[in-house]
């Protein structure tokens, strides 16, 4: 049975933060940039780094997003994250690898490392440490964040 691109999206998003649970690294899903972009997956790992993982259903994915590289000014590495049907010699050499086959996902290949400026590092991790307990809070108290929500759209 075939599953759907939006299933295919998900179910690789979800084994590569497993991946990123094996090695210690704090994935969260979904993280706006400052530069507008937002990335699938940016995970915190133990020495302060952040890897940025690119998520791609497939081939036509892959081919019609030119938007990656603009990621990786806000990681200390970039990978593409793809299932185990994926032609993998498609994927830049200038990126990690990480392969899903259902629920589980291996890294492939490492990501060239290329670290980010202090000042950098410092302002993403507060993004993301305030994305994280914002999102933590909504799921403690859902109608909180309903009511603020509301406010912001009626602003």
């Amino acid at each position: 049975m075939d599953i759907s691109l939006p299933e295919r999206q998900l179910a690789i998003r979800r084994a590569a933060a497993g991946l990123c649970q094996m090695f210690a690294w704090a994935p969260l899903h979904e993280v706006p940039l400052p530069n507008g972009r937002r990335a699938d997956l940016l995970a915190l790992r133990p020495d302060g780094g952040f890897v940025c993982i690119e998520v791609k259903s497939g081939i036509r994915d892959f081919l019609t997003d030119d938007k990656w590289p603009d990621y990786r000014e806000f990681c200390d590495a970039l990978y593409f994250a793809v299932d185990d049907s994926f032609p993998t010699d498609m994927i830049p050499d200038s990126a990690g690898l990480i392969v899903a086959a259902g629920r589980e996902a291996a890294m492939v290949r490492q990501a060239p490392a290329h670290a980010l400026p202090p000042a950098r590092r410092r302002a993403l991790t507060h993004r993301f440490a305030s994305l994280a307990a914002t999102r933590l809070a909504a799921l403690e108290h859902p109608s909180v964040t309903a009511s603020l929500r509301a406010a912001l759209r009626s602003e």
